[in-house]
Formats: C-alpha cells, structure tokens, sequence
C-alpha cells in the first residue's frame, strides 16, 4: 500500500528563473514521482518487454503538485531554445503539454500545443496531429516516460508527415528508463533531455 507524504505547499505566483533549473522544485519533483508514480511488481511494457518496476507517471503528472512542477520546470528548459510549440503523443504527453503552455502564459512568453493521436480520426477532421501547430514552427516533442524511444520517434514521424517543413529542435521526457530510448531518438538528429533517469529510483 502506498504510504502518502503531503508534500511541501507551492505558491501558485510563484516564479523562477527561465534560464535554469530550480532544484528545489526538482527536489519536488523527484519526490512525488517516487510516492507516486513508482511502482515494483511484474509489469508488462508498451514495447512488449517485461519488468520489474513500473513509472506510471500520469499519477504525477495529473496531480495539482506535479502539474504545477512539471509545468515550471520544462517551460524553464525549453525557454532556451526559442521554441514556438510543445506537443508529444496522447495521452502520456497530454497533461505535460497542457501544464507547460499554462507555464508559459503565466510567464508571459507563451508556447503553443499540440497532440499526437496513435491513429488518425476516421470522421470529422481526420488529422493525426491536434492543436496548434502550423509549418513554420519550431517545436519540441515531450514525453512521460522513454523505454525504446518507439512512441515519441512514432510522434515525430507523423509530425514530420503532416508539417514536413516543422523543426524539431529538442526532445524532454520526465523519465528515461535507460533501456536504449535516447540513443534511437538521437539517431534520428532529435537531441533528448530527461529530468531523471530511472536508475535515481530504483
């Protein structure tokens, strides 16, 4: 059974410096990922292989305290690099999409946001990408949770499918289970940023 901490409260005017890290809300972070969204048992994963532990991030990432840290500290990341939207595959990079562009609003240099679906739509619009993303964009793809790399390099494949002229200049995952996921998205010229690895909780 999972014991809950509160964790400490946050201040919702609070604000950091765009241009680094603040690691007290890393600290945060680090913490509520570990109370809640870490898990050991057998587990299957979305790359079909079998583990041990489990990092079901949506706990976190869905949590008022996680939101609001992950929010800061990802839009203070990708400040740095002039980016014009933030988008990821549904529904693992919804919530983190949604937490940055508030961020960034509140900070008063906003970035879009757009999702990826698996599959496109079969009615209505029929597109596989969502939001706000137009051609021009520099952008930046985010994701829970990297193992393999196949999901978020499927999120830029149909990216580049759909606006063939977007930059995808940078890539952040709050967690990477180290297990060859940076070194395939890397492959592809996509520089990948990870908050923690998971080698940190185990």
């Amino acid at each position: 059974m999972l014991t809950q901490t509160r964790t400490p409260q946050l201040t919702w005017s609070q604000q950091i410096d765009a241009s680094q890290y603040s690691t007290n809300q890393r600290e945060q972070l680090f913490i509520l990922l570990k109370q809640l969204s870490f898990r050991h048992g057998e587990f299957v994963l979305a790359s079909g292989r079998k583990a041990s532990y489990y990092m079901d991030c949506r706990m976190t990432t869905l949590s008022a305290e996680g939101s609001y840290l992950i929010g800061q500290l990802v839009f203070a990341y990708l400040d740095a690099y002039n980016i014009d939207a933030v988008g990821g595959m549904s529904m693992g990079a919804d919530p983190i999409v949604s937490a940055v562009t508030y961020c960034s609003a509140q900070q008063g240099r906003p970035i879009q946001g757009f999702l990826i679906r698996k599959e496109a739509k079969a009615h209505g619009t029929r597109r596989a990408v969502e939001g706000h993303l137009e051609p021009w964009m520099r952008v930046a793809m985010v994701e829970d949770v990297i193992t393999t790399g196949g999901s978020l390099l499927k999120a830029v494949q149909l990216v580049k499918q759909s606006y063939p002229s977007v930059q995808i200049v940078k890539a952040l995952t709050l967690v990477d289970r180290e297990e060859g996921g940076k070194a395939a998205i890397e492959a592809e010229g996509i520089s990948l940023e990870s908050l923690f690895q998971v080698s940190k909780f185990l």
